[in-house]
């Protein structure tokens, strides 16, 4: 039995805010997550009745779509160097430590390591969404995880420090 317009809703209401999150997570920036998963969102309406697993594919969507508009801002800065930019108010230090860290990562890494502890997607799934081998996404993880505690504890370290030496 299709889904019907109905469930399409429900299935909005209950995804696009994780999604959106996890998004966030990878781009660090809300607006661009926002604006990737609603097109993805947009993109699965008109195919609605022939998605089998509508989470996947949408999750699939916006993450393709999040690293085309990251390769084309990397295009295009390189090509708008020098122009000026834009200051505003950052987010507090955990945040900024956290993504840090994940903006340092791999990129693969950094996707399993967001899909699986901030999305909770089973390692299956992200081996299909990726592609990959699950033997592959286990190593991710493993390799994301040590990174993301020696960075971090690195930065505890340094603030402890900074405090002690005040």
């Amino acid at each position: 039995m299709p889904p019907d317009k109905l469930d399409f809703a429900e299935f909005y209401a209950a995804w696009f805010r994780p999604l959106t999150h996890q998004l966030f997570a990878h781009t660090g920036d809300l607006a661009e997550a926002q604006d990737v998963v609603q097109e993805a969102f947009c993109r699965a309406w008109p195919r609605w009745s022939t998605l089998d697993d509508p989470g996947a594919w949408v999750r699939r969507v916006a993450w393709n779509l999040a690293t085309s508009r990251w390769r084309r801002a990397r295009r295009l800065l390189h090509l708008t160097r020098g122009a000026r930019e834009e200051h505003t108010p950052g987010p507090g230090p955990d945040a900024v430590a956290l993504r840090a860290a994940l903006a340092a990562l791999p990129a693969r890494q950094r996707q399993a390591v967001v899909l699986f502890y901030l999305a909770d997607v089973p390692i299956a799934e992200i081996a299909e969404l990726t592609g990959a081998a699950e033997g592959t996404v286990k190593s991710w993880l493993h390799r994301g995880r040590a990174a993301l505690a020696l960075r971090l504890a690195d930065d505890d370290v340094a603030a402890t420090s900074e405090v002690h030496s005040a």
